[in-house]
This record gives C-alpha cells, sequence and structure tokens, in this order.
C-alpha cells in the first residue's frame, strides 16, 4: 500500500474559515490522496528522474528503476555504472546529479536527520544546496517526502494556474501570491493539494482566465535543469 499526505478535518476547517472559494472547492473536490516518499534519498531521485518531463514519462522511468535496482538508497546508486543508469531512460546530466547525491549521502554531508529538524526556510536553502535541486524540487521534496504543512511553491506552474482558476486572475504575481499564501497558513501544504487538483480539472467548467483552452490535466510543474 501507498504512503499518503496526512491530513483531516482540522486543515480543511482552517481553509474553509479562512477563505471561502477554497472551501467551497474543498467540499466539491472531497478529500485528495496524493502519494509521498518517506524517505528522502528516495523521493530525491524520484523528483531528479521527473524533472522536464511528463508525469507519465517519470512513472515509467521510475517502474524501470524500482524494477532493475530493487531499492533506491545512496550505496545502490554509487554502485550502478552510469550507462546502467542511463539504460533506464536517464539523462547524463540526470545520473550526474543522482551520483552526486549518493556521494553526500554516503559522505555524512547530506544527513536526512539533521536536514528534518531545521525549519522551512532553512531546510529549502539547505535542499536546494544539492546537485540538480533548485527551489521548487526542494519545495516539492518537502511536500511529497517530508509532509511539511505549510508549504506552496510560486514555481509551481500548476499551483499558478489553479489560483487564476479558483480566483478567476488572469496572473498571479508575487504580490498577490503571497497574501494568498499569508490568507492558507499555517494549512498551505493542503491548499496546494487542492490548487493542483483544480489545476487538473477536478471542478467541471471551470477554466483558466489565462488561457482561451481547458486547462491541461498536470499536477506539477517540472524544474528547469539546475
Amino acid at each position: 500500500m501507498g504512503v499518503y499526505f496526512e491530513y483531516g478535518e482540522k486543515e480543511m476547517a482552517h481553509l474553509k474559515a479562512r477563505d471561502k472559494r477554497l472551501g467551497e472547492a474543498i467540499d466539491l473536490i472531497g478529500p485528495v490522496r496524493r502519494e509521498v516518499v518517506p524517505d528522502l534519498f528516495e523521493a530525491l531521485i524520484h523528483a531528479i528522474v521527473g524533472q522536464q518531463i511528463a508525469t507519465k514519462a517519470q512513472q515509467t522511468i521510475w517502474a524501470r528503476m524500482r524494477a532493475g535496482l530493487g531499492e533506491i538508497t545512496p550505496r545502490v546508486i554509487q554502485e550502478t555504472a552510469e550507462t546502467d543508469l542511463q539504460a533506464f531512460g536517464l539523462s547524463f546530466r540526470k545520473v550526474g546529479y543522482m551520483k552526486g547525491a549518493a556521494a553526500r549521502a554516503l559522505s555524512g554531508e547530506f544527513d536526512v536527520e539533521a536536514l528534518r529538524s531545521l525549519p522551512d526556510d532553512a531546510l529549502c536553502a539547505e535542499l536546494a544546496r544539492l546537485p540538480g535541486v533548485g527551489v521548487w524540487t526542494a519545495e516539492m521534496l518537502m511536500t511529497f517526502s517530508l509532509q511539511r504543512p505549510d508549504v506552496i511553491s510560486y514555481g509551481d506552474l500548476a499551483i499558478q494556474r489553479g489560483l487564476r482558476m479558483l480566483y478567476r486572475h488572469r496572473r498571479i504575481g508575487r504580490k498577490l501570491f503571497d497574501k494568498y499564501r499569508r490568507r492558507y497558513a499555517p494549512c498551505a501544504t493542503v491548499a496546494s493539494l487542492y490548487l493542483w487538483a483544480v489545476a487538473g480539472g477536478a471542478i467541471a467548467g471551470l477554466t483558466d482566465p489565462a488561457s482561451r483552452t481547458a486547462p491541461r490535466r498536470e499536477t506539477k510543474q517540472k524544474d528547469r535543469p539546475e
């Protein structure tokens, strides 16, 4: 069985009380189940796999890696030849990122337990120091591995689309985004789950004011190469 992001009535009640429109969306959509990867190193490798490719392609490559390697650990990544990793469908650059992350984990420089104790801003900054990890990937790791409760990503295209669709904006600038982030705190991660659902078409007939076409089914942005 998969592990899913944990939230409940407390978080939903808070968001409903703070934002009527989001509350209506929560009632329409119902519970959102998003799978998480509790092991931070495995989650990091999964995130690197998904950079700049479609979600379906990420799932395909990840399934190949799991079948071929058995488990995703720093030692396994270090001991697997670069050509063998590339054979799963990975670029040379992504393999380099994975090898770099494995080396840091094995040396103790990438200390998962120490990271868990950091506040959000410091944690994001430390994760973003890893090869191939930018702010967006760090925020996704904070969400889908560490389950931090108050994360919403300005750099995520689907979050931006969800905000436009739900609140009928043509553009989400930083100032407007920060207004919503403050409104959702300290439960912004649950708000993110619903904004991703909205962006993916969970509410029939709700369109993107910035587009003439219907919203694409997309749950998250893929990081730029870093």
